[in-house]
């Protein structure tokens, strides 16, 4: 699912917090929430909003890929903007930014305003949600106070995605502009309550000082201290002739734009064929935008990609980043299928369609408190494996010779639970697994990687099933049974998906890993 959260930790014994400090939490965590639901709130609006602008799956699927680009293409650069310009500040704008962009989202009677407001909503999503955790681990106390404001965090994360599924489905029956305007008034108001509430980075422990009631002690004030700079921090720079350099701004232009054109190719490709400049134009800028991202970075003085000794040639990065990419853009795809299925074909009502979606959804938010300590009985390769193994299964079941109606109780929905429990047992496994090796000044770097390659999958395997969908489309008067039967090359697709990230949990699983070489804990 596509989400950013911290790895899960298990909440210790009833502590009090001050109502300051409970502000502070319900204020981040209700706005990580927003930043969870937002590409859940596009599936099941997906075909009203097909039918309302009469665009196309290839054209509509940007609702969901806008999103999914704007968070992970520029996940690393928001990164960087957080550092240079301070958390309270940035958290705030991205909390304005993202009202506006909710609203004209919702006033949007052109596809491709829709895609640009829904990029912006990405990249105020990427601002906020690792900030969220940053301002966290500064202000609440070490122990059992933290953990206790992370499970917070947490839940409401990992909650977010369902809500964001039923909310749709309620609000689209009305029209699908309420399910993306009804975040707009939401954000707005913690965003007045974050103006009291989020620290300022230059006073050491505001929200305790203030009368928060948060005990003083270890953790309360020396968190709040700017961190010594590594790796993950670009060096220093006065001169206003190097603000371009030191955000690095044409990596950050240049990864979305790489991003963008390969959608646009692949989505054209279908209906236009190799020889159409449609879809040969997009890909070829693609490619030469992939070469040129390449040379920019090499040179860039303060570079997004930045690769510390942890970080280059570490296996179980590149595995996890591998296996969750995998998980996310099949689960997204399969999703994208099914709702196309249910609305389109069978004219089912967003509502229900929303609700027939959701046991994939809801297990992984109820268990995520308890998936930390999965991890620490089981082991993550084991989990990751089972968790491969269960996603693969239920994708299997959707590859059977279709039949018509719709058979919800036998099909459908023994694949979302299978789904579901895939995501129980491997996403936090996935998480803690990718930063088990990275040196303290490689994990701010090591989680963007591995954020960004979880959301790319997700924006590339969309379009390729929306594609996919509108190449299989049966003549006029074919029938929705046809109709379903030709969404077999969009199934394969995610089947072959959730094919490789069961081979990549193997490879892990197989490959003994020497203890010593693990950070424990996170």
């Amino acid at each position: 699912m596509t989400r950013t959260l911290p790895s899960p930790v298990a909440a210790g014994p009833d502590e009090r917090f001050g109502l300051r400090l409970w502000g502070l939490l319900l204020v981040l965590a209700g706005n990580m929430l927003i930043d969870a639901l937002e590409v859940s709130v596009a599936v099941v609006a997906l075909p009203a909003i097909g039918t309302d602008l009469g665009a196309a799956p290839t054209v509509t699927q940007w609702a969901m890929t806008g999103f999914a680009a704007g968070f992970g293409g520029l996940l690393l650069f928001g990164a960087r903007v957080v550092t240079l310009l301070g958390r309270r500040p940035v958290y705030l704008a991205a909390l304005l930014a993202f009202a506006a962009a909710s609203v004209l989202s919702a006033l949007a009677q052109d596809p491709w305003l829709l895609l640009a407001t829904r990029l912006v909503k990405g990249f105020c999503a990427a601002l906020t949600a690792p900030t969220g955790l940053a301002i966290i681990t500064s202000t609440f106390p070490e122990g059992r106070p933290r953990s206790r404001a992370v499970s917070v965090y947490t839940l409401f994360g990992a909650g977010g995605f369902t809500a964001g599924l039923v909310l749709s489905g309620w609000l689209t029956e009305t029209s699908w502009r309420w399910a993306f305007a009804f975040p707009a008034p939401v954000v707005l108001v913690l965003f007045a309550f974050g103006l009291s509430l989020i620290p300022r980075e230059a006073d050491p422990n505001p929200v305790t000082r203030s009368g928060g009631g948060a005990p003083e002690g270890r953790g309360a004030v020396s968190d709040m201290r700017p961190p010594p700079r590594g790796r993950d921090q670009p060096p220093p720079g006065r001169s206003r002739t190097t603000t371009s350099q030191r955000y690095d701004i044409p990596g950050a232009v240049t990864l979305l734009a790489t991003l963008l054109a390969l959608v646009e190719g692949v989505t054209q490709l279908p209906g236009h064929g190799w020889s159409d400049p449609r879809a040969v134009g997009p890909l070829t800028a693609a490619g030469l935008l992939l070469l040129l991202l390449w040379r920019v970075e090499r040179r860039a003085p303060a570079p997004l990609l930045r690769l510390g000794p942890s970080l280059r040639g570490n296996p179980a990065l590149l595995r996890s980043a591998a296996g969750a990419a995998c998980l996310n853009g099949s689960y997204l795809g399969l999703l994208f299928v099914l709702t196309y299925q249910t609305q389109t074909l069978a004219h089912w009502s967003p509502l229900r369609a929303a609700l027939a979606l959701t046991p994939a959804a809801v297990p992984p938010a109820l268990t995520a408190l308890a998936s930390g300590r999965l991890v620490t009985r089981f082991g993550a390769p084991r989990l990751i494996v089972a968790g491969a193994a269960c996603a693969f299964a239920g994708y299997l079941l959707q590859l059977r010779p279709h039949t018509w109606p719709l058979d919800y109780p036998g099909r459908m929905l023994p694949t979302l639970l299978l789904v579901g429990a895939g995501f129980v047992l491997s996403f936090a496994a996935l998480n803690m697994q990718a930063m088990s090796r990275l040196a303290p000044a490689d994990r701010l770097t090591g989680s963007g990687l591995y954020q960004t390659a979880v959301q790319l999958a997700a924006v590339v395997t969309v379009a390729v099933v929306a594609a996919l969908l509108v190449a299989g489309t049966p003549a006029a008067g074919a029938g929705p049974a046809a109709a379903a039967d030709a969404c077999r090359p969009a199934l394969t697709l995610v089947a072959v998906l959730g094919f490789l990230g069961l081979l990549v949990g193997l490879t892990g699983l197989l490959r003994k890993t020497p203890p010593s070489s693990l950070h424990h804990g996170e």
